[in-house]
């Protein structure tokens, strides 16, 4: 029994751009709400562009910090992944904090500028270290741990932009569709140019060049998404679609609301509780996959070159397929579609396990496969979030960007225990880290990279698809 990815009903109440207290029940109508027009391209494109920062958050570090702080600085397998988790769980703590901020207009505008502005810095100190060992670690951590911290003050206001921009529920899964090709153009740049700026660059300048070309590719995405914020779908300024509480009033609303107790009521929300689990998971598997395939180039395959052409056609489906998965989720059911997509997904991790005996285009194929699921994947998360968000303000709650923030702090849960997962499997297969060379590894620390690249995402996937199937809304029946 599933659900549609594009709801036939959606729950009365979601507030129209520049009609406080109207209601846009949409009815079913694709792309239609009450009297309002569909979202328009440019707003699509524009809010696209905001996913670069998510692309590049997630690939950047997610592929190259843990080579970079083993490999080129020295540290330990299982250490460097702790360095790794702790940003990520950092950020993890402070983004229902800043969805309790982030309400009204003018609060999430502040917050994804000044939040993105950050973010480029501290991507390009995230590989500024000029000195191995402990020094180059403690500055990647500090570059790590500020980036976390500007992306959660960008994150949470953006994933919480649909509500906002998007008429019904067509439009807020076209905004979906836009942001995973978002994801998609972040990944595919980041993660061609990043290794092959590090292969061509040498051990340290390299890294230097890919922070700094991450640092560009989250400028261009912060403007874009500034610019989308500027116009509602009927062109009028989101600005006066709500009023933005005054700093006071948030503090007032802070100390008299704790967030401790109002994120526990969100989390007995079933059909949210169940989203989150799933996007946790796979932000897991993903993390894991990112994390794995250079050491599988450089250790297994022996040739490091490969890691970019790897991440290229695992990004693809992002650009080609998302719209695709849309529509046949509308036709299955999101519960349905999903699980064929982590099936997916997984089947091409697993393809990892013939690494040693199989051709590379063999690995080339398996990591379309995967991305092909991933796109699907993101797709379903991202487009059943805002209806979560809207049937919150439907029911007369004000717990929008909150309810936001407590899905990107799954989202930065996932991502944090990636690395640190796998930089335990790699510690306990015996992998041995260096400063600045190569060391040839053991056939049983070659066999923990593979093994570590197809396991772990399996089991995650699996966790998450089991999750989804809580995943119902209110008003809505299910399939048989």
């Amino acid at each position: 029994m599933t659900t549609s990815a594009v709801p036939e009903r959606t729950t009365a109440g979601e507030r129209r751009p520049g009609a406080p207290g109207a209601a846009a029940t949409g009815r079913g109508v694709p792309g239609r709400a009450g009297s309002a027009r569909a979202v328009s391209g440019p707003v699509v494109a524009g809010y696209g562009a905001g996913a670069l920062l998510s692309g590049t958050f997630t690939t950047l570090p997610g592929l190259l910090l843990l080579p970079y702080l083993t490999d080129t600085l020295g540290v330990g397998a299982a250490l460097a992944g702790a360095a790794v988790l702790v940003p990520k769980l950092w950020a993890a703590v402070i983004n229902p904090l800043v969805g309790g901020y982030a309400r009204g207009a003018r609060a999430r505008r502040r917050l994804i500028r000044y939040g993105g502005a950050a973010m480029a810095v501290a991507c390009a100190l995230m590989f500024a270290s000029v000195v191995p060992g402990t020094g180059g670690a403690y500055c990647a951590e500090a570059g790590f741990l500020l980036a976390a911290t500007a992306f959660a003050c960008f994150q949470v206001p953006y994933a919480a932009l649909p509500a906002d921009l998007a008429t019904g529920p067509a439009d807020r899964f076209r905004l979906a569709a836009g942001r995973v090709a978002g994801l998609g153009v972040a990944a595919l740049a980041v993660g061609a140019a990043g290794p092959a700026l590090v292969s061509s660059g040498g051990p340290s300048s390299g890294y230097r060049w890919a922070g700094c070309f991450g640092a560009a590719v989250i400028a261009l995405g912060t403007l874009g998404v500034a610019l989308a914020m500027r116009r509602t779908p009927a062109g009028r300024p989101v600005a006066r679609a709500r009023r933005a509480p005054s700093s006071a009033a948030v503090r007032m609303s802070l100390t008299a609301a704790p967030v401790r107790p109002t994120v526990k009521e969100i989390l007995a929300n079933r059909p949210f509780r169940a989203l989150l689990g799933a996007a946790a998971a796979q932000s897991l598997a993903t993390g894991v996959l990112l994390a794995g395939v250079p050491y599988a180039t450089r250790q297994v395959l022996g040739d490091p070159a490969l890691t970019s052409a790897l991440v290229v056609v695992f990004v693809l489906p992002d650009l080609l397929a998302a719209r695709l998965w849309a529509r046949f989720g509308a036709r299955v059911g999101t519960r349905r579609a999903y699980a064929l997509a982590g099936a997916l997904f997984a089947a091409g991790c697993l393809g990892f396990l013939a690494a040693p005996v199989v051709a590379p285009g063999f690995l080339l194929a398996a990591m379309l496969l995967a991305g092909a699921g991933h796109a699907g994947q993101l797709v379903f998360l991202y487009g059943l979030l805002p209806g979560c968000v809207a049937e919150e303000a439907a029911a007369g709650g004000d717990r929008g960007e909150l309810l936001s923030g407590v899905f990107a702090t799954g989202e930065a849960v996932g991502l944090a225990l990636a690395p640190f997962g796998y930089g335990l499997v790699l510690a306990a297969s015996g992998y041995v880290s260096a400063a600045g060379h190569t060391v040839h590894q053991s056939g049983t620390a070659r066999f923990g990279i593979l093994l570590g690249l197809a396991l772990l995402p399996l089991l995650a996937t699996v966790a998450g698809t089991l999750s989804l199937r809580g995943h119902r809304p209110a008003g809505v029946p299910a399939r048989p």
